[in-house]
């Protein structure tokens, strides 16, 4: 799949690793692959992310990815439905960090083991990139591009896509700033 990817999604690969390692992180996620996305300049992604005002943004997306790994991971929606049923996730949260600190709950955390030099891709990530190479091929596209990253990103449900959807950026909005429209979403 790989060999399909052009020179800038590969940079939004190594990019996301790199975010990875900034970050302390175990392995890369969809958020150090968004965070990459939104380095690059002059490509097709780019451009969507700056008119639809994300790459302004970045910090609140940061700020909503963290408060995300405060509540160990859970989206908003994740969230909203465990209230439902009764389940203050905010008030867990609260008691678990006044018995054990700051962040107890919080993933993406290192953990203390051998290091063998290779940063692994989370089984989400994995699958963003799978995504990204069913929607290239969806559009009848020979190469795996940025755009083509942003939109499985925005595609597949998770913290990432909820977070971009929040400020703005859904796969039809993605889209359409790229394309102008087009073909609806691959599955």
């Amino acid at each position: 799949m790989f060999e399909r990817f052009t020179q800038g999604a590969r940079g939004v690969v190594a990019g996301a690793v790199r975010h990875s390692e900034r970050k302390g992180a175990d392995t890369v996620t969809d958020e150090h692959l968004l965070l990459a996305l939104l380095d690059q300049q002059g490509t097709r992604a780019s451009f969507a992310l700056t008119a639809l005002g994300i790459t302004d943004r970045r910090e609140s997306l940061e700020d909503a990815f963290a408060q995300a790994r405060r509540r160990g991971g859970l989206t908003k929606a994740d969230a909203d439905a465990l209230a439902g049923i009764g389940i203050d996730v905010g008030e867990i949260v609260s008691k678990v960090e006044e018995a054990h600190g700051e962040g107890a709950m919080q993933v993406g955390k290192r953990l203390r083991r051998w290091w063998s030099g290779h940063r692994g891709f989370t089984p989400a990530a994995k699958a963003t990139l799978e995504k990204s190479l069913r929607i290239a091929l969806g559009r009848g596209d020979r190469h795996i591009g940025d755009e083509h990253l942003l939109l499985a990103l925005t595609a597949r449900p998770g913290l990432v896509s909820e977070v971009l959807a929040d400020h703005g950026a859904t796969y039809a909005t993605v889209e359409r700033a790229m394309f102008g429209g087009g073909l609806s979403q691959a599955s």
